[in-house]
């Protein structure tokens, strides 16, 4: 199990303040980076924006994720029908286009506790999988 340290979330939170304003712009090229390499993942991704509001709204419950992302988590399993292992997929687009938009901000350990704080998102997620 992934925790994130009062630390990582901090870390989290800061970034995400300095980066929320380009979410569209992160949310498009992350999914079009997605769908150019996973192409079987086209079913389920229509809107970067979307996919980075959700992003947005887990960080404002990062201290509770499992319940603050639980209409969410409903939502992928039972109506999207989203398979679980594609948060994995799009967490790691994202971090990408981080890296890529944000060079000077995505310091390593911003990344680790993005990296970190994306995991717990993916985990909160696919929690009505299970």
């Amino acid at each position: 199990m992934i925790l994130l340290t009062e630390k990582d979330k901090a870390t989290v939170r800061a970034f995400w303040d300095k980066v929320s304003s380009k979410s569209e712009d992160i949310g498009t090229d992350a999914l079009a980076r997605m769908l150019t390499v996973y192409p079987q993942t086209k079913t389920y991704f229509k809107h970067g924006i979307t996919v980075m509001g959700g992003v947005g709204l887990a960080v404002s419950k990062i201290d509770d994720l499992k319940a603050g992302l639980l209409n969410l988590s409903e939502l992928h399993a039972f109506t999207l029908r989203v398979d679980p292992a594609n948060f994995k997929i799009i967490s790691h687009c994202i971090l990408v286009v981080l890296a890529i938009m944000f060079p000077q901000d995505f310091t390593p350990e911003v990344h680790v506790s993005m990296d970190k704080f994306l995991a717990c998102l993916a985990m909160a997620l696919a929690e009505k999988y299970r």
